[in-house]
């Protein structure tokens, strides 16, 4: 028998079935495991983000360079997620699968979301007040923390449909990179299953809601520091932040969970259960 690594890659039947076996183990987490986890992926999204950032905030890249180059760097996010381990929000609408199979209740399901939700608002949260206070905005002559403002102040005044649309896109994009990270075995194989759907939903301005968890509270920081404020920051308020996270927290949830869980589910899942 060989000890090699195993090079082949698990089968869209076989994804299925880990991510339904998947959400069973994540829902019966303890609350105090699931809390921290949750902590942990919004740091790791904030640390994505952070990268981001620091990318765009060069005006001498083109708008297409800066995009995918820096939803590139964003990859960084859901790779400590997933290699490093931890609960990330966006990612868990895949439990929906688990739901329509009947192995984990509803009561069961909403627990984990709002949970790991309000976890990863203190771990994006948290970051950005560390971030913050180490000066990080202040490198490129101040551009990186006049970009953060920009970021902010678009989010802010943005119309709540295009809010929701945008985060149904978003999570596809995360949930499929999800589903086919479960299909690899080494971190190699993981490294190259995020990388190309993450850029895609960063360059096309799609919204993470865990990311604008980082994004916010850095901005409101950095608006009442002293820093030269850019055109529309006067938009970027607490206010604003929770009017963007109720769409695209809606919409995260309707991409992740109806657009993949349940379309998978009634391809893979269903069938199997009808014929037992």
């Amino acid at each position: 028998m060989s000890l090699g690594p195993n090079f082949d890659v698990y089968s869209p039947q076989q994804i299925a079935e880990r991510v339904d076996s998947l959400g069973v183990a994540k829902t019966r987490l303890s609350l105090l495991s699931m809390a921290m986890l949750g902590v942990l992926a919004g740091a790791f999204i904030g640390l994505g983000a952070l990268y981001y950032t620091l990318v765009i905030s060069d005006a001498s890249l083109s708008f297409a360079v800066s995009r995918v180059l820096g939803g590139v760097c964003f990859s960084l996010g859901l790779l400590l997620v997933v290699v490093a381990g931890a609960e990330l929000f966006t990612g868990n609408n895949l439990l929906a699968m688990a739901w329509a199979d009947g192995k984990v209740s509803s009561t069961e399901v909403l627990r984990n979301w709002v949970v790991v939700c309000l976890a990863n608002f203190v771990g994006a949260a948290g970051l950005a007040l560390l971030v913050y206070l180490s000066g990080h905005a202040g490198l490129n002559g101040g551009a990186v923390g006049q970009t953060y403002l920009k970021i902010a102040a678009a989010k802010s005044v943005m119309p709540l449909g295009e809010l929701f649309f945008r985060g149904v896109l978003c999570n596809v994009l995360v949930c499929m990179a999800v589903w086919m990270v479960l299909a690899g075995r080494t971190v190699v194989d993981k490294f190259a299953a995020i990388v190309l759907p993450i850029s895609a939903f960063v360059a096309a301005g799609f919204e993470h809601s865990i990311a604008n968890m980082y994004f916010f509270p850095l901005a409101l920081l950095l608006k009442d520091s002293g820093i030269a404020l850019p055109a529309g920051a006067d938009a970027i308020t607490l206010w604003a932040m929770f009017r963007n996270l109720g769409p695209v927290i809606l919409g995260n949830i309707a991409g992740g969970s109806v657009l993949v869980a349940l379309v998978y589910y009634v391809i893979y899942i269903r069938p199997k259960r009808g014929a037992a």
